[in-house]
């Protein structure tokens, strides 16, 4: 039962990290499911649903072709589709029932995009896993696919740099006016965003990444991308969140990857103070990472996150910590005097705390916006 949910909701699955990743890109992103992980999805999870088309569909997988295995129906389903509305790629994302019945997705991208001459692709998506996962792979696929091998723009005349932002989706950042705030954070010393992967930005523009100096991972949902990006085209990146506390070190950060053509650790984890926890934030570790190391800096009272998501240790410093579980949760958070966290964590959070509400998307969807 130490798995088990009674309180708090879980964080966003990686099937809806697919779609939200994806949304402005000008794909068409089918989820093979029965209905509901749809419903979750545009109910929940996605701020853009009732302001901004995307092709986002349901396979309404049948118990029938489910066990019978007819693949050549959702082949065809998305072949009709995609002749008629002409995405710029197709993005296949299982759910809980195909990954049961084994389902090979990438053999069925490959007939697609045989078939149909669109780029295709699958993503490893079962329903299990949090959005971190779906969306990295997401970003991580558009960065092998469609990013061109363009040599690195000349120099201008001013002094501005430019920086690719990886990783920004509603699920940890909600509305564009956020986003826009990290720019002008990161323009104030000189920087100019070249590409926001993947919001407020279509595919051109996130073609044309290869130009930009460094990269900026913002979240842990671009950290796939920039290794990829890396690997592929050596831009070095940095890691952490621009908010208006940390925008000045990670600007140093971002010139000293560029000069020295290395990829940096992240910087919110330096210079962190050793002294007993005050704060405890709880979240994704890039930006609840980053807003930490800002506390610390802006007003010195030391702090610790709790990540609850998978795969992020190493993200996270030293006094901070994994925590998979309710229970766990609730467990590391007696003695917790000062909180940061969604307003949905409140219950489990002990009576005497100081709690101050951060809403989270990814936990909390549409609630508090």
């Amino acid at each position: 039962m130490r798995q088990s949910y009674r309180i708090i909701p879980i964080y966003t699955a990686d099937v809806s990290g697919v779609c939200s990743a994806l949304y402005e890109l000008g794909g068409m992103t089918v989820m093979h499911d029965p209905s509901g992980c749809n419903s979750t999805y545009n109910t929940h999870d996605e701020l853009r649903w009732y302001d901004q088309d995307s092709l986002i569909f349901i396979s309404g997988l049948t118990e029938i072709d489910a066990i019978m295995g007819n693949d050549r129906k959702f082949i065809d389903d998305i072949e009709h589709a995609a002749k008629q509305l002409h995405p710029k790629f197709i993005a296949l994302a299982g759910s809980p029932i195909p990954f049961m019945n084994g389902t090979d997705f990438p053999a069925i991208a490959h007939v697609i995009e045989t078939e149909t001459g669109i780029p295709t692709f699958s993503v490893p998506t079962n329903g299990m896993n949090d959005y971190v996962y779906g969306a990295g792979i997401a970003l991580e696929e558009i960065a092998k696919r469609f990013v061109k091998n363009s040599e690195k723009q000349e120099k201008k005349e001013s002094n501005s740099h430019t920086v690719n932002l990886l990783g920004v989706t509603p699920l940890d950042f909600g509305p564009q006016k956020n986003v826009e705030a990290l720019k002008e954070n990161l323009q104030k010393y000189g920087w100019e965003v070249t590409s926001s992967w993947a919001m407020g930005d279509d595919l051109e523009t996130l073609q044309r990444s290869g130009k930009a100096e460094v990269n900026l991972v913002v979240s842990a949902v671009g950290l796939r991308a920039a290794k990829v990006l890396w690997e592929t085209y050596k831009i070095p990146y940095v890691i952490g969140t621009p908010n208006e506390w940390l925008a000045e070190d990670i600007s140093k950060a971002l010139e000293g990857a560029v000069t020295q053509q290395t990829t940096s650790k992240a910087v919110y984890l330096e210079n962190r103070m050793q002294a007993d926890v005050q704060i405890t934030l709880i979240g994704e570790p890039v930006t609840m990472g980053s807003l930490a190391a800002g506390i610390e800096k802006h007003y010195g009272h030391s702090t610790r996150v709790l990540c609850p998501l998978k795969e992020c240790e190493s993200l996270i410093g030293e006094k901070d910590k994994v925590v998979l579980g309710e229970e766990a949760m609730e467990e590391e958070l007696k003695g917790a005097k000062i909180i940061v966290a969604d307003p949905l964590y409140k219950p489990i959070c002990p009576k005497d705390s100081t709690f101050y509400e951060l809403a989270h998307v990814a936990f909390s969807g549409r609630i508090y916006f």
